[in-house]
């Protein structure tokens, strides 16, 4: 029960026995900030972070740790009259019945500013970070505050150095348990490294932000006049930037995609990812495969096309959709178990590897890597991205971070050359620690560098020399391109097997299935060791 609100200056509380007491400390938590404050958060297009939980997770399975924290007023015989509860949600719940840790701020309350006490129930450092690291099981952040406040110095008397509250347990989270961030509103400061520090972040368009600092900071700092989204918003931060992984248009869809993303996944990093039913059967064969490929090897065509006939239907789940476009990372199922899928992509750049779509490779493979999912090259590179915007952009020194990256994989893995595979972006879709399986269609080709273009380099004083060059160039293109045949190189075994585009999905299940048995005998966290480059 819930004791009544008297009339202001009324007493409170004043004959309340401990379970009436309870009642009434709950039913204060649950008014959150108040009408007028849930109002403003409705009237802005945001849920209330009790709205956010009921909605993402499992109906009824939210049980609250934290929940009489806050803020008591009392009168002058300590009778309590009301309770600000702080502002910060926290506990456990269920999604797809597995039981996730989960938190967020409460806008309502302050703003979701830092809640004053020397233990924190959420954000970095907080009881939820430690919830998820010693049971095990997923984390999800969802954000909606900009962290501390200046007039925190005013309570506390004293000003702290910076790492207090710090990052420690975000950062061991990383490597031990799915970590998961929506972002909902505007984040700066903590609750914006927090999202970063995540395997997988999602904001809405419109109507969330992220940035170190806000435009105030902005403007005292370089005097620079510049609103909330252009500063920080989705167009920034996720299709330019890359700071957060996907964007849509609505909470609903950012909470599905968290739901979706973790289906994928194991609780935590000593688990092997759940295997679902299968109604796609293994051995289906798609004719459209033999056809899809144009003959003209500079022509584009569609990489997302491929990979939806390949996979389980409808299993498909794009992480950056809409940053490093060259390159397609992609959780998806075949035969109803998790694969990363990595993919090329030649309608941007003709598939080469630009900065962005080398980091973006990066973190796929270490997420891929860390919770034993087996990874799926589709490879289409003619190599790093090149000129003058590529070299100022950093393209080869991460090119080779994803090189060194794919050095380090200890997940099962396959390589299929679907067109192109060329150079050291090449390199970066084989692991030399697993059996170094490369499979390729028949319209295969690799090397260290084109014969197109390479001619002109390996050539070039007996090109000049030549009466005709641009004609002998030609001439020499067609004499090495025999010798550029996948079959000569299956002749060798230089790659394992050349097989039918239609029996992509049959042998790639196959593979995968054998994976799984493996995987079950290398659980647990991936040791790594090295400077990265």
């Amino acid at each position: 029960m819930s004791a009544p609100r008297p009339e202001a200056g009324q007493p409170e509380a004043a004959t309340l026995d401990p379970l009436d007491e309870l009642a009434f400390r709950r039913d204060e938590a649950q008014r959150q900030g108040g009408e007028t404050a849930i109002a403003r958060q409705h009237a802005a297009g945001r849920l209330t972070v009790r709205e956010r939980i009921a909605r993402l997770i499992d109906p009824d399975s939210f049980r609250e740790v934290g929940s009489l924290a806050g803020t008591g007023r009392y009168d002058q015989q300590n009778r309590l009259l009301s309770v600000t509860p702080a502002p910060y949600v926290a506990g456990l719940a269920r999604i797809d019945g597995r039981p996730v840790a989960l938190g967020g701020e409460d806008f309502t309350v302050r703003g979701g500013t830092t809640f004053g006490s020397s233990r924190r129930k959420g954000g970095q450092g907080g009881f939820v970070e430690d919830l998820a690291f010693h049971y095990r099981i997923p984390l999800v952040n969802l954000i909606d505050g900009a962290g501390g406040s200046v007039t925190s110095i005013q309570k506390r008397g004293h000003s702290v150095f910076p790492g207090v509250h710090g990052f420690e347990r975000s950062v061991s989270l990383l490597g031990t348990v799915p970590v998961a961030s929506a972002v909902l509103g505007t984040a700066a400061g903590g609750p914006a490294g927090r999202a970063i520090l995540s395997h997988f972040s999602v904001m809405v368009r419109g109507s969330s932000q992220i940035f170190a600092a806000g435009p105030p900071v902005v403007k005292r700092s370089l005097g620079m006049t510049i609103d909330k989204e252009s500063l920080g918003g989705a167009r920034v931060a996720v299709d330019e930037a890359g700071t957060i992984h996907n964007a849509v248009d609505t909470e609903d869809e950012a909470l599905q995609q968290i739901r979706r993303f973790l289906s994928y996944l194991p609780s935590n990093c000593w688990e092997a990812p759940p295997v679902l039913p299968a109604d796609d059967p293994v051995d289906r064969c798609e004719e459209r495969l033999a056809q899809i490929v144009p003959q003209k090897r500079t022509q584009a065509y569609s990489m997302h096309r491929l990979l939806q006939m390949v996979i389980d239907r409808d299993s498909g789940f794009e992480i950056q959709p809409s940053h490093g476009k060259a390159l397609i990372t992609m959780l998806a199922r075949l035969g109803g178990r998790s694969v990363g899928i990595i993919a090329n992509n030649p309608m941007v750049y003709g598939g080469a590897m630009d900065a962005a779509a080398a980091r973006k490779q990066i973190h796929f493979m270490e997420m891929c890597d860390t919770f034993h999912i087996p990874l799926v090259f589709f490879v289409d590179v003619p190599g790093f991205m090149v000129g003058e915007k590529a070299e100022k952009a950093g393209t080869l020194r991460e090119g080779m971070r994803a090189v060194f990256a794919a050095g380090r994989l200890t997940v099962p893995t396959l390589t299929l050359v679907i067109r192109k595979c060329y150079g050291m972006a090449g390199m970066a879709t084989c692991n030399k620690n697993d059996i170094d399986l490369k499979l390729a269609w028949p319209s295969g080709e690799w090397g260290s560098l084109p014969i197109q273009g390479g001619v002109a380099a390996a050539f070039a004083r007996e090109l000049r020399a030549a009466p005709d060059p641009a004609a002998r160039e030609k001439e020499i293109e067609a004499e090495l391109a025999a010798y550029a045949s996948p079959f000569r190189s299956a002749e060798a075994f230089a790659v394992e097997e050349v097989i039918d585009p239609r029996e992509t999905r049959p042998v790639l299940c196959e593979f995968i299935a054998l994976a799984d048995k493996r995987q079950q005998s290398s659980l647990g966290p991936r040791l790594r060791s090295g400077v990265s480059p």
